[in-house]
């Protein structure tokens, strides 16, 4: 039977597919609509199943707040086409209100079959890969910030007050551990093991270094222990320099604002969300 040019029109309104699918569809059908719209959507589905184990590389983070709840979601996709896609985006939007209505803390298949119908047309693999959800506790300032990439992000929150100074010094923190990506929030927070390794190794530098013979073994321990804070302070977010003043260090930055609010203020959270990691 004559496929007419407004019914492909329609299918491919309908479905999303390519004008020669929709064509190809209504002709094996016999110009039955709704079967050439399941035809296509089954076609999609085989598609997206076949290309499960290609590469996703690309994507986009989700950051919200929600009450005393933050939502942290990350969709994969293989193409930075796709992953700027109004409806890509849109399917990161309802799950985020999915997460907050469900409770959901972590992917599921209900949260990944938001994209299923967006997957099936495109015919690109894509899923959910990460749902973080933090917990804000009273008194707290929260900063968030994603980077105009989409493909990094942080979260910091700092206890102690709430005023608009706390606030935008939360944010300036956020901007920082993204252009920084500090490896550890404090010193405490780096491993012995760590230590341990990266003393080995600025030891071994210093054996082999003509400079370092004949000096006496104080100095050589001194010198091995300058490198070990110096190292340090450049691994450790409290420990460096802050991204707005780079006179200060971030922790000493943190007792400048609490002495504008007149308030203790500690650091509660600090995440860095790097796509794929």
């Amino acid at each position: 039977m004559a496929i007419s040019a407004a019914d492909v029109k329609a299918l491919r309104e309908q479905t999303g597919a390519g004008m020669m699918d929709c064509k190809k569809a209504l002709v094996d059908t016999n110009g039955d609509f709704d079967a050439a719209a399941k035809l296509l959507k089954e076609k999609g589905l085989a598609a997206v199943e076949k290309r499960a184990e290609r590469a996703t590389k690309e994507g986009r983070l989700f950051i919200r707040q929600n009450g005393n709840k933050i939502a942290v979601v990350e969709l994969v996709c293989e193409t930075d086409f796709v992953a700027k896609n109004e409806e890509f985006i849109a399917c990161g939007e309802k799950i985020l209100d999915e997460v907050f209505a469900k409770g959901y803390t972590e992917p599921n298949k209900e949260l990944n079959d938001v994209l299923l119908d967006f997957a099936t047309r495109t015919r690109e693999n894509m899923s959910l890969n990460k749902v973080n959800i933090i917990n804000v506790p009273d008194n707290a300032a929260v900063g968030q910030y994603i980077h105009s990439d989409k493909k990094s992000g942080a979260i910091v929150i700092i206890t102690g007050s709430t005023d608009d100074t706390v606030k935008e010094f939360a944010r300036d923190c956020c901007m920082h551990l993204v252009a920084f990506t500090p490896a550890y929030t404090t010193q405490k927070d780096v491993p012995d093991s760590y230590i341990k390794e990266q003393t080995e190794i600025f030891k071994s530098q210093m054996d082999q270094d003509e400079k370092m013979a004949g000096k006496p073994q104080n100095v050589k321990d001194g010198i091995l222990q300058g490198k070990i804070k110096k190292h340090l302070a450049e691994i450790c977010f409290t420990d460096q320099m802050f991204v707005k003043d780079d006179k200060k260090t971030v922790s000493a930055k943190l007792a400048e604002i609490a002495k504008a609010v007149n308030a203790k203020l500690e650091f509660n959270t600090v995440k860095t969300f790097l796509l794929g990691k």
